[in-house]
């Protein structure tokens, strides 16, 4: 989740560079995976001299943050995106709060062609509520929510009067934003995840959540559609959820029936999914690269 911090929330009335417990309290927050943007008006060069310091990454953009922590007086106060107030006191209760909370985020997404609305929690049971306009298409987005164990409500207007394409898209570049933005920083992921053939029809994933976004699709389908849904999109929705969730897919699949290939499709990306965005108690405060960074 992004968190944004005023600088307000950082400095208390009595002139000091950061409010007590504020370097401790952000450390916590960046090693639960969250992502922190602080107000840029205001914020000085010792300041960020601390936090750098400290290894504690930000930004000073507002990046449409999943919340906000702002002071009311000598208390913090914890805002939801809609700046509707969670809870208000010191940094222990706003920590405490952010740091048990699961990994969900959410998305609005509009253009001409489409009107997206998203939200997931990453450490979910698989429950979805998912309307595209697109009967089959909606049943493979389920695939990913129950197989994932990813709880999803997704809402897609789109310009259907024109053809599948817009909707199936848009979809699949929010369905990787949100994913991307879910994920945090990525510490303590398990990065990788893979899922080898099953059922009559072979598919195999395997998945990097490197940062690099590339698709290697192999497989060919018979049908021009399936249901409502042309088959020549299913590429094209894995090649734009690789690109906005900034991963490296391989996917390759066989067999006889259509529906069948695909839902193996979407099947084992969600069990790869499931795999690579799963937390590793070992190393919950590091980033799963020799860089350090993904």
């Amino acid at each position: 989740m992004i968190i944004y911090i005023t600088q307000s929330a950082l400095q208390d009335d009595a002139g000091f560079i950061f409010r007590e417990k504020t370097i401790t309290s952000l450390k916590k927050i960046v090693d639960a995976g969250h992502s922190l943007s602080i107000e840029g008006e205001g914020f000085g060069r010792e300041q960020a001299r601390l936090l750098e310091q400290e290894g504690i990454g930000y930004d000073t953009n507002e990046k449409r943050p999943d919340f906000y922590i702002d002071s009311d007086g000598n208390q913090l106060k914890l805002l939801t995106k809609e700046k509707e107030q969670v809870l208000s006191g010191g940094w222990e209760v706003v920590v405490s709060f952010l740091t048990t909370q699961a990994r969900r985020a959410s998305l609005e997404r509009t253009t001409s062609e489409t009107d997206i609305s998203i939200t997931i929690n990453l450490d979910g049971t698989g429950q979805s509520e998912i309307q595209t306009g697109l009967n089959f298409f909606d049943h493979m987005l389920e695939q990913i929510s129950r197989h994932g164990l990813i709880d999803m409500e997704l809402k897609c207007d789109g310009d259907l009067e024109v053809d599948e394409h817009h909707t199936i898209e848009d979809v699949a570049i929010a369905l990787g934003e949100v994913i991307s933005k879910a994920l945090g920083n990525k510490k303590g992921i398990e990065r990788y995840g893979f899922v080898l053939p099953m059922d009559e029809a072979q598919s195999t994933v395997a998945l990097d959540l490197s940062g690099r976004p590339y698709l290697v699709f192999e497989g060919e389908f018979k049908r021009e559609y399936v249901g409502d849904m042309p088959t020549e999109m299913v590429k094209h929705f894995f090649y734009s959820l690789a690109m906005n969730l900034q991963a490296t897919i391989h996917l390759s699949f066989a067999g006889e029936n259509d529906h069948h290939q695909i839902e193996a499709c979407f099947k084992g990306f969600a069990r790869a999914l499931k795999a690579a965005i799963e937390q590793n108690g070992r190393i919950k405060n590091l980033i799963p690269s020799s860089k350090g960074t993904l």
